[in-house]
């Protein structure tokens, strides 16, 4: 008697079998779990944030004819934004400006200026800390150059209104980084070097020798990667969230965003692999290759330390690459509590991406 030949069945034996395979590859658990994580506790409890540069707003009347708000503008490493009374109470709340700047004539005439700042809970203190010092700075500058004979021109107040937000922690914008480099990591080098391989060792081959169809061959062993990484993401973030206070706005409904959003980016980045895989000539090509699509998204992605540090002329290109909308995709559903419908702009992105890499994917990929 004829038995259909159960595709479903095989795909799973292949998931299976290749899923054992990557447990046992050292490597694999190093590059997926092992560094993130070390990057993460090194992070985390020395609590450095790298070099400062944030963004700023003034307020909509304050004096800008001053040479204290003239000299702020040329200070690099600070932006100014402009923005609506909504958006800036917003942007705020969630640490996205380090704050609010008003510039006044003092009516009291101590000093001929008085300025405000206006900042929030969820600022980084140190931020905040080095704008004072660099506007305490420029006054200073300003009085020696200027006006020498007057007491001081501008004085601040140290009176800062701040209101309510969440604390902003490093590991708010280290963890996502950490985990878009692991799942970045896993797509290319791990992608390219299995199929690379199973061309080599002639595994594909005997797959032809059995009922099984070519779709569900790829499938089997991406669904293996998949299952192996996302159950790296699941760790990563649990503990970064357990151990270092990783912040979850919404808690459950936060870490289910993160991982559809984690799973989204994955799929992408494991299409750079498979062209990788494919225009591989031999196996020491592979990681020049890999390392042409990871190592310029590590440095510019906004993996370490903001994109705002770079030149400007630089910061659109890093504003292109696929693993930057990861990082502010996460950054805004774990710490700003929007949601995957928030972040249309960059899944949009991230599925243009995908469009592209996996048209030519299609092209490059080889059986044989």
């Amino acid at each position: 008697m004829n038995v259909k030949y159960n595709q479903y069945s095989a795909l799973w034996a292949i998931t299976k079998a290749s899923l054992t395979a990557v447990l046992r590859s050292p490597s694999a658990v190093i590059f997926s779990l092992a560094f993130p994580l070390i990057f993460i506790l090194v992070f985390g409890f020395i609590g450095g944030s790298g070099k400062v540069s944030f963004s700023i707003a003034v307020n909509k009347n304050s004096d800008t004819i001053n040479p204290v708000y003239r000299s702020l503008r040329n200070v690099p490493g600070i932006k100014i934004v402009s923005k609506s009374a909504t958006e800036l109470t917003e942007d705020l709340e969630k640490g996205r400006l380090t704050a609010e700047i008003d510039i006044q004539k003092n009516p009291n005439g101590v000093s001929p200026y008085i300025i405000n700042l206006k900042s929030s809970e969820s600022v980084n203190p140190q931020n905040l800390q080095v704008l004072k010092s660099i506007i305490s700075s420029i006054v200073a500058d300003i009085n020696k150059t200027k006006y020498p004979t007057t007491p001081t021109f501008a004085s601040i107040n140290e009176d800062i209104h701040k209101i309510p937000g969440r604390t902003y922690l490093t590991i708010d914008f280290i963890l996502p980084g950490q985990l878009g480099f692991s799942l970045l990591s896993a797509g290319v080098f791990g992608v390219a070097f299995l199929f690379y391989n199973l061309r080599q060792q002639l595994v594909l081959k005997r797959f032809y020798a059995t009922p099984i169809q070519r779709p569900y061959i790829i499938l089997g062993e991406a669904l293996s990667r998949v299952i192996f990484q996302m159950s790296t993401a699941v760790i990563i973030i649990l503990l970064g969230h357990f151990v270092f206070r990783y912040t979850l706005v919404h808690g459950v409904i936060t870490f289910l965003e993160i991982m559809a959003l984690c799973f989204i980016s994955l799929i992408l980045f494991m299409g750079f692999g498979f062209i990788v895989s494919g225009m591989a000539k031999n196996e020491s090509t592979i990681p020049p290759l890999a390392n042409m699509v990871t190592l310029p998204q590590f440095l510019l992605a906004g993996t370490f330390f903001s994109i705002d540090v770079f030149p400007a002329w630089l910061q659109p290109i890093c504003r292109v690459l696929p693993l930057t909308h990861f990082n502010n995709a996460m950054r805004k559903i774990a710490f700003e509590g929007a949601h995957l419908s928030d972040c249309l702009t960059e899944l949009g992105i991230l599925a243009l991406w995908a469009i592209v890499v996996y048209a030519v994917a299609v092209k490059v990929f080889k059986w044989e």
